[in-house]
């Protein structure tokens, strides 16, 4: 869950500075205070958790001198002035350097809530962003992401790694919902090209003559075409089996003219999978040859063994966190079904079902199985056609069931053998079996 975003006010004045942290706490956010900009100073910087709500007016360190440093800081960070009646001047040059607004004394304590409330929501949204931004050029943030144990992701990773450090092109296959696009990320986050230019665009967004003009020009706002914008770095087109066959031509030739030195990587993404096709079949040869040099090829979830019930419990106990409730207990019938389910949305769908599924416990109705009834449409929940030894069911409700329960006592070895009424050596012997250690619960 995201932090609270947190007020300072920053005020000389004892009286004002208490009335207006005590209003905006009443209003429901988290103050700090300072009597000065120097003590400020001390903790606001860059990626400050929050806004700031100033005076103009204040020894030492002035408002004015205070908002340049701010700024020279952290120009997005939002900062409210309060000027003194009449100082028009003040506020219209605070602006200009960079404040968020102002309020004039004596101001109107609703007006104070209204720019709180819109100043921490636009802040919220820039550490969002930021936080976004630093996921997508680290690597190792991004292949963390591609959660499980199985043989397939733990192949998947490897060949993330060994790829990312090529130079070639690369093809990426696989069902919807599979994360094929995380893995684009993950490719170029890994890489030498890290840092620099990754441009995407859906060829199945735009009309043929919209597409051309944003991949190889003249575009309509003069701004260079993507393959020349991606220059240095990474070009994801998605969906490339809608690309015309005119623009898989020209897309050939601009590969053809790059020739050893790649200096813009192309990563297609190819979505035919549900329609018994491939990306061969859609593309010219000489293309399909060219960008399938390097490849990888998704796993779908139904291959991915208790990969499932490891995702459902991380994205379980994501949402039971973000709705404020706890997630369900999960029965052996509902993990063998979780576990037999065909996921034709694959990841995706598994998230949908995990979010429903903590929802539906908030209310205190439903059931895991309910809920595969519901997305299978069908009396019965559906059944993967690839059947597993139950040895292998039984191994991952016991991983599933050790791991929910550590959760739940925080790493507690000794409320956790009483639950499970394990001896301790049982209980050791079964996390190292199924790599699950007590630090990852603390």
């Amino acid at each position: 869950m995201s932090e609270q975003i947190k007020i300072a006010v920053v005020d000389d004045e004892q009286d004002m500075r208490q009335s207006i942290s005590q209003w905006l706490a009443l209003s429901g956010f988290e103050t700090e205070t300072y009597a000065s900009a120097e003590a400020a100073l001390k903790v606001i910087g860059q990626g400050y958790p929050g806004i700031v709500v100033s005076d103009i007016k204040m020894p030492g360190i002035d408002g004015m001198t205070f908002l340049k440093k701010l700024m020279s800081m952290d120009s997005a960070l939002p900062v409210i002035m309060i000027t003194g009646h009449g100082d028009v001047s003040m506020a219209v040059e605070a602006m200009r350097i960079g404040a968020y607004d102002f309020l004039e004394k004596p101001f109107n304590p609703d007006r104070m809530t209204e720019l709180a409330k819109r100043a921490t929501q636009a802040r919220r949204l820039t550490l969002d962003n930021r936080a976004l931004r630093r996921e997508l050029s680290d690597g190792t943030v991004l292949i963390r992401k591609l959660i499980g144990s199985s043989p397939v992701m733990e192949r998947l990773r490897e060949d993330i790694l060994d790829l990312g450090q090529a130079d070639g092109h690369v093809l990426i296959e696989g069902e919807t919902g599979t994360g094929k696009t995380l893995v684009a990320h993950a490719l170029h986050a890994v890489g030498p090209r890290a840092g620099k230019k990754f441009v995407l665009l859906s060829c199945a967004a735009f009309e043929a003559e919209s597409l051309s003009a944003k991949l190889f020009g003249p575009t309509e706002d003069g701004s260079l075409p993507l393959v020349e914008e991606a220059r240095g770095g990474t070009l994801l087109l998605e969906d490339i089996e809608a690309l015309p066959g005119h623009l898989q031509a020209r897309l050939l030739t601009f590969i053809n003219e790059q020739g050893a030195s790649v200096e813009t990587r192309i990563i297609a993404i190819c979505n035919l999978a549900e329609e018994n096709k491939t990306c061969e079949d859609a593309l010219r040869p000489d293309l399909f040859y060219r960008l399938a040099a390097m490849k990888i090829s998704m796993p779908p979830l139904r291959q991915r063994g208790e990969d499932v019930l490891t995702l459902f419990n991380r994205f379980s106990q994501q949402y039971s966190e973000e709705y404020g409730c706890d997630a369900p207990d999960i029965s052996a019938q509902e993990a063998a079904q979780l576990l037999q389910a065909p996921w034709p949305g694959n990841v995706r769908q598994l998230i949908n079902v995990a979010e429903r599924a903590i929802l539906q416990n908030r209310r205190g109705s439903g059931s895991i199985s309910s809920l595969l009834m519901a997305e299978n449409d069908q009396a019965q929940p559906a059944i993967a056609t690839d059947g597993k030894p139950l040895k292998e069911y039984v191994e991952a409700f016991e991983k599933m069931l050790i791991d929910n329960t550590m959760r739940r006592h925080r790493g507690s070895i000794a409320s956790v053998m009483e639950e499970l009424s394990l001896p301790r050596r049982t209980l050791n012997e079964k996390m190292a079996k199924y790599s699950l250690s007590r630090s990852d619960y603390l």
